[in-house]
């Protein structure tokens, strides 16, 4: 039986979500987690392990204003292990086999992506919070502006951000990362319109959703802005990162709370705040093709809780 009515007239949204991968795509449900990666050989590997998100998720994970932050360091650290695992999936058994003769033990790897992993947050720190303050603090007399400053740190943020991404999408791994994208979109507006998961039901979906992780960076970058407009005057550009800092988890919990609104209601206010990060996915997602439609049914599939009432947003 469907879950909307014609009565009811709403549209059923779903809990899941999901992320790409390298040549795969994860999805998170209520109860479970899924993998699935495409293998050199053709073949598809799955994983799928219990998630807590669900009515027995505790208490800091459902809290308004507080599960927010929560949730997207959870996110974050799921969605860089299983980046870490789908790119080891790629290795061909010669590759892995050199990988032992060179004798780089695991304890050593792991060293070497944390590494590798505080180097990233570093240069996207500098990036996207001390970089847009260096080059508004160039203005003369910008110090004096409250809210000017902050729109103006504002929008070069998010020039930056959108360069980025753009610049990014050239290259070729990246554009079927992106393909991916777009299939774990597709398939998530599939199981919302209650229809079966086929390549051909997927294929005709949309590739753009508003609760996707590209949208709720943007409402990040937008809540920012108007969080820094009640900073003091006259401070300098690295005390005003530093400020930026220590306001980043209410600036993600708010943005949290948005995204949910988001995902939840349809009207103007909903369409406005949805709109950059809609427009945004023209380029962080592309259109899949078939095979990689079929890994996002496989990561799905796991997904999708028995009681249907758990997985309603």
């Amino acid at each position: 039986m469907s879950r909307n009515t014609p009565e009811s007239g709403e549209k059923f949204k779903s809990k899941i979500g999901g992320q790409a991968l390298i040549e795969g795509i994860m999805m998170l449900g209520p109860s479970n987690g899924a993998m699935a990666c495409r293998l050199p050989d053709g073949t598809v590997d799955i994983e799928i392990w219990e998630e807590n998100s669900g009515k027995n998720a505790p208490w800091y994970r459902k809290t308004p204003f507080i599960r927010g932050c929560f949730n997207f360091v959870s996110s974050l650290v799921k969605g860089y292990k299983y980046t870490m695992k789908s790119a080891e999936k790629q290795m061909t058994e010669e590759e892995s086999e050199n990988s032992n003769d060179e004798k780089l033990s695991e304890k050593a790897f792991g060293i070497i992506m944390i590494i590798g992993s505080f180097i990233g947050v570093a240069l996207a720190m500098g990036l996207f919070f001390f970089l847009p303050k260096f080059l508004t603090g160039l203005i003369p007399n910008i110090a004096d502006t409250g809210i000017l400053r902050s729109v103006i740190e504002g929008i070069i943020k998010i020039a930056l951000f959108v360069a980025y991404m753009w610049a990014v999408s050239l290259t070729k791994d990246i554009k079927r990362q992106y393909m991916y994208h777009g299939a774990e979109h597709k398939t998530i507006a599939c199981h919302e319109a209650e229809l079966p998961l086929t390549v051909e039901n997927i294929r005709k979906q949309s590739r753009f959703h508003k609760r996707c992780g590209t949208s709720f960076i943007f409402i990040v970058l937008i809540i920012g802005i108007f969080v820094m407009c009640f900073v003091p005057k006259g401070l300098l550009w690295w005390q005003r990162s530093i400020i930026s800092l220590c306001t980043l988890p209410l600036v993600v919990s708010i943005s949290y709370e948005c995204i949910r609104l988001a995902g939840t209601y349809d009207n103007i206010f909903t369409k406005i705040l949805s709109a950059p990060g809609l427009a945004m996915q023209r380029i962080t997602t592309r259109e899949p093709d078939d095979s990689m439609i079929e890994i996002a049914i496989e990561a799905m599939k796991p997904c999708i809780p028995e009681d249907k009432e758990e997985d309603k947003w």
